[in-house]
């Protein structure tokens, strides 16, 4: 049994062996919390506590199994909002404890990258990831099914973040990934040339770094679109989003394909909210594929936050021989740098 419940999503899910799945139960709060153009964590806490029960009982009965078929409980304990992940942390911990079953912690970017083991039964590690979210941008190279190593991340705004920002700008509202790719699908990708950013700063080995950066095309699009108002000029705005990712996507797809290469890695694997992105999904399978490399990409129903991806590694770190305590607590700013300190 996984339980997720690190933002905005209320979700259970059974998963046999890692890879099988048994049931998929979500319990989005998109509707709720668009009326704020984002996410409140205090509401979304108060969600969580008044869903997770029946989401829990509902992935168990749409599973077509009992408790006593259950061998462990895998939940999110970071990062994430404190307050959300201590709804799901408190009812796993509740449940272990009841039940007398193993509790497993599990880390949420972790659980990302896993969610391609139940989507594709062939996978195996290692590989290369990018984890692209409203919260994180990653790229991780997947030694095993539970060791990882950080190539690159965001020093700045995630991937996910900066999709949502510029669809504020665009009056697009919220979420802004989803309605950004939409809109871009009627614009020129080429219509403004925003910049890509790479990092100076050479790694250990001396080549250059991975990092991403994207406040600096955050803020171009903004001053772009200022300026243009100021003017009294019109503008598209489909033009304004298709040429945003376009910028974004060239630099979530160049810098993977560059750590997979490094790696002498022929698989790279794309985890996060962003993967739902159909751009991004069709560059990247365009640009690796002329290298050789192939590219495994999660349902859109696994890109988001869902339990399907806790339970699959909470199932991988369970048979590494992994087990949590009752003095188990959430840790909204766990980092994969910091999990085992």
């Amino acid at each position: 049994m996984g339980i997720e419940s690190s933002c905005d999503e209320t979700a259970a899910a059974v998963v046999k062996n890692g890879r099988e799945i048994l049931s998929n139960v979500i319990d989005s709060q998109i509707e709720i919390h668009k009326v704020y153009g984002g996410v409140v964590p205090e509401i979304a806490s108060r969600r969580h506590i008044e869903t997770i029960n029946a989401v829990v009982d509902s992935a168990l009965e749409q599973a077509g199994v009992t408790w006593e078929d259950i061998t462990a409980i895998a939940v999110t304990y970071g990062p994430g909002l404190v307050g959300a992940l201590l709804v799901g942390v408190s009812t796993a911990k509740a449940l272990a404890y009841a039940l007398k079953k193993p509790l497993v912690a599990v880390h949420h970017i972790k659980g990302h990258i896993c969610a391609n083991y139940a989507a594709h039964p062939e996978l195996e590690p290692p590989f290369t990831c990018l984890v692209a979210s409203g919260g994180h941008s990653h790229i991780v190279y997947a030694k095993g099914y539970t060791e990882y190593e950080i190539m690159g991340m965001t020093r700045d705004d995630a991937a996910g973040e900066a999709f949502d920002k510029i669809a504020r700008v665009l009056g697009l509202g919220y979420p802004g990934g989803p309605k950004i790719d939409a809109l871009a699908k009627e614009g020129d990708p080429h219509a403004v040339e925003f910049p890509r950013v790479r990092m100076d700063k050479i790694d250990k080995n001396d080549k250059a770094s991975l990092d991403f950066s994207f406040s600096g095309v955050k803020t171009a699009v903004i001053n772009h679109i200022h300026r243009l108002e100021q003017r009294g000029e019109e503008y598209s705005r489909a033009d304004i989003a298709a040429s945003f990712q376009n910028a974004v996507t060239d630099a979530l797809c160049e810098h993977t394909i560059e750590a997979a290469q490094r790696r002498d890695s022929d698989k790279i694997v794309l985890a996060g909210g962003v993967a739902a992105n159909s751009a991004l999904r069709d560059k990247m399978r365009k640009m690796a594929g002329e290298k050789g490399i192939n590219v495994y990409c999660p349902p859109l129903v696994l890109c988001t936050d869902n339990a399907v991806m806790i339970a699959a590694a909470g199932y991988y770190e369970y048979i590494s021989g992994s087990r949590a305590g009752m003095s188990l607590n959430a840790c909204a700013s766990l980092t994969l740098e910091n999990e085992k300190e």
